[in-house]
């Protein structure tokens, strides 16, 4: 099994990402960065539970915090998740190029590769539909917050997309590798713009 860097220090995270070692890589990186913003934007939800001035919307921030619970753990677990579905990909590389069985393997590893990133592409998507609630109807002393954590599951998201990118590119079968490039490039027309608004009228807020 590979190692579960979530498991190890901020620093010991960064150190193994600038390493050789194929793992953790963009993907892992870009769960970790959902996990943040995600965590960001349930920060704000946090400091709205609980205050009179946000009676009227409490019970909506309490259902959205417990969907944000389950959305952090869920990308802080596709940190294992894409080095585990990286693996057949990486052994696929080391065999020899007369093999009979090197293209099919190659093949099933690619889209093996694909999955964990496109997960965490819809993972990072639910969260952004989360942040945009929480800067629109949580407490307004956090909001900076929810804007912080619209850009980083913006570049989540973004960063994983690459990586379902590079792999698609690799495929013999262009009908499935065509079927991935829309899914993913569906959740970047809709959600990149939605992230960036969000930041925007964050940032037109402070001005």
């Amino acid at each position: 099994m590979p190692t579960d860097f979530t498991k190890k220090t901020c620093r010991e995270f960064v150190d193994a990402l600038a390493s050789s070692a194929p793992a953790p890589g963009g993907g892992g990186a870009a769960a970790l960065a959902g996990a943040l913003g995600t965590a960001l934007g349930n920060m704000v939800g946090s400091l709205t539970v609980g205050k009179k001035k946000y009676a009227d919307v409490e019970e909506e921030i309490i259902q959205l915090k417990a969907k944000c619970d389950a959305l952090q753990a869920a990308l802080l677990d596709m940190v294992a998740e894409d080095a585990r579905c990286f693996e057949p990909l990486a052994a696929a590389y080391g065999i020899p190029k007369d093999d009979p069985n090197r293209a099919a393997v190659m093949e099933d590893a690619l889209m093996t590769a694909c999955s964990s990133p496109m997960r965490i592409m819809e993972l990072c998507c639910q969260a952004i539909d989360a942040i945009a609630v929480f800067a629109e109807k949580g407490s307004r002393i956090a909001v900076s917050d929810a804007g912080c954590g619209a850009a980083l599951c913006k570049a989540a998201l973004q960063s994983a997309s690459l990586n379902v990118f590079i792999n698609t590119k690799a495929m013999a079968d262009r009908d499935a590798a065509e079927a991935l490039n829309d899914r993913a490039n569906g959740m970047l027309e809709m959600y990149v713009p939605m992230a960036d608004d969000i930041f925007d009228a964050v940032l037109s807020g402070l001005e």
